[in-house]
């Protein structure tokens, strides 16, 4: 089960484009690339807008994050200095700094959500394809809450037959993440031990099982489908 090493993106046409350009997996010039082609190609425009809207469930099933106090007060002490009292309601530095405080406000609101915890806990991607193969995955590893979430973008499993999800690191015997629920989306809860490896950067892979899963602990079947977690 050796992977070919990557040359570009994986084959899959316009749609399998789309959803990693929303995914935010492409390399700087691809994702130029894409966003030329949805100002100029509607058609590619409305791939883009189709997956934006195929994804954002796998966004809201992790729960808004309240920010640390220490955010608030890092932002009030930058925009807050010390100065004479010459007056409080005549001092255009304090309706300055009301005003600036505000806007800091307004910005917190909106980016509560993109707040790291005070450990920062890693969020990983993944492309699963596979040459001769027209299954195709889209993958997020969210360590915060120690789940993968897959998003099937194509290829169905044959009659009697489960995908089924494996972690692969290094030359150490794949390891088995469970058969992928049935449907277009679909989270998955990782075991720490699993865990502590993903989050150092390891290969995902899909193989063809009997129904059920695998029932050797080893795939059986073959790997329809496989692709590297990177940072996001």
């Amino acid at each position: 089960m050796t992977l070919e090493e990557d040359n570009g993106p994986e084959p899959g046409g316009d749609d399998l484009f789309a959803a990693e350009y929303v995914l935010g997996v492409l390399a700087a010039d691809e994702r130029e690339i894409a966003s030329r082609r949805i100002d100029a190609d509607a058609a590619f425009a409305r791939l883009v807008d189709a997956w934006e809207a195929h994804l954002s469930p796998m966004a809201g099933a992790y729960p808004e994050t309240e920010p640390p106090i220490r955010v608030k007060e890092a932002i009030d002490r930058q925009l807050f200095v010390a100065e004479p009292r010459a007056g409080l309601w005549s001092s255009l530095a304090f309706w300055r700094g009301l005003a600036a405080a505000s806007v800091a406000a307004l910005a917190i609101t909106i980016a509560v959500p993109y707040l790291n915890p005070p450990v920062e806990q890693p969020r990983l991607v993944a492309s699963l394809a596979a040459d001769g193969s027209d299954v195709r995955y889209l993958a997020v590893y969210d360590a915060a809450h120690r789940e993968v979430g897959l998003s099937h973008v194509s290829g169905e499993r044959a009659a009697g037959k489960d995908f089924e999800l494996w972690m692969i690191e290094g030359k150490n015997a794949p390891i088995s993440m469970g058969v992928i629920p049935v449907g277009q989306t679909a989270h998955m809860t990782i075991s720490p031990a699993v865990q502590e490896k993903l989050a150092q950067g390891a290969v995902l892979a899909v193989s063809l099982e009997p129904a059920g899963g695998s029932p050797t602990g080893q795939p059986t079947g073959p790997v329809v489908a496989a692709g590297d977690l990177k940072s996001i």
